[in-house]
């Protein structure tokens, strides 16, 4: 058995500076961590646990936003009457993610760290995963890869990014704020999550040592056209073959603003502006439904077991578009 030390969090600066350890990794929830763990995937040498750090607010912005704290948990996000009534698609996508019991542990920050569920990843038995073990080659390319990538995949890695939280929130143009040894900064979520491109070790755009400390949303654009899709082998709990997150402003049946984001194709979650200019200016049909899907999967690739993605994707951005313009939840 590994000897793990603990250290209790007693401030931000005091888990910043606990990193600086070698071996040392941040746990709040912990929902993903110790399957890590146990799974012989992740061997911290010492656990920094920050879920007693006072982070866990939901508040308004000064600009008319929302500031949702890094430790809030997963269920009381969700069911915040401020994101219930200002962000219904971040709402959805969130109670469409895990089972009750893990939304009532899991973590806002700890969602957006989340490790791919890849196979081969998770399983040590297979020494080929540049994601675990640089270098080591990709077994996913030449095996089993249903799940995995058809867009913005690399030589080196098609894992993709199972969060469904993280496909809300880019399609919402939130932000991440994080705290390090030289200050705060504020990362886009656009750029937060990496492509894996000859480094699919790093999942995120962190630098080390750096602890989200919060979610920042712009005011609401779409709060009565919104709509979570989610496609999965099972509907009790299962990550997503592919999911989409539609918000559309609507004038006289007019298509104003539109965002659109896909999640379950690649390393980060997936969304393309064209895609979304070209449904603004005109009434939502099935037409220019079916543009925007051809649009955003324009370079999508067949892996060998996951070509059947590339359909679905397509009937699913489909669908989406036409439930948020209908109203639907």
């Amino acid at each position: 058995m590994n000897q793990v030390a603990y250290h209790r969090a007693t401030s931000t600066e005091d888990a910043i500076g606990s990193l600086r350890q070698p071996g040392s990794v941040l746990v709040a929830g912990g929902t993903n961590l110790l399957d890590l763990m146990k799974a012989g995937v992740a061997a911290p040498q010492r656990l920094v646990d920050v879920s007693r750090l006072p982070m866990a607010e939901i508040a308004p912005t000064s600009a008319g936003g929302l500031r949702i704290g890094a430790l809030v948990r997963n269920a009381d996000a969700a069911n915040h009457p401020l994101v219930r009534q200002k962000y219904p698609l971040l709402s959805q996508a969130l109670l469409a993610g895990a089972s009750p019991q893990l939304r009532n542990m899991a973590t806002m920050g700890g969602n957006l760290m989340q490790r791919t569920r890849c196979y081969y990843f998770y399983d040590t038995a297979y020494t080929a995963c540049n994601k675990r073990e640089p270098g080591s080659g990709c077994a996913a390319r030449g095996g089993y890869n249903r799940i995995h990538a058809i867009l913005g995949a690399s030589e080196q890695c098609i894992a993709t990014n199972p969060s469904d939280m993280s496909v809300a929130l880019l399609a919402l143009s939130a932000s991440v704020r994080v705290a390090g040894l030289e200050g705060e900064r504020v990362i886009p979520l656009a750029d937060f999550h990496r492509l894996p491109g000859d480094h699919p070790e790093r999942d995120t755009t962190l630098a080390a040592g750096e602890l989200i400390t919060a979610i920042e949303l712009p005011p609401s654009r779409f709060t009565e056209h919104a709509h979570y899709l989610k496609l999965r082998d099972r509907a009790s709990y299962a990550f997503a073959l592919v999911s989409v997150a539609v918000g559309l402003d609507m004038g006289s049946g007019i298509v104003q603003d539109a965002a659109l984001a896909l999640g379950g194709v690649a390393h980060k979650p997936w969304r393309m502006p064209l895609a979304e200019r070209a449904l603004i200016g005109q009434p939502l049909s099935e037409g220019s439904a079916a543009h925007a899907a051809d649009v955003l999967l324009a370079h999508a690739v067949d892996q060998g077991h996951n070509g059947f993605k590339i359909e679905l994707a397509r009937r699913s951005i489909q669908r989406a578009l036409l439930n948020a313009a209908g109203g639907q939840a």
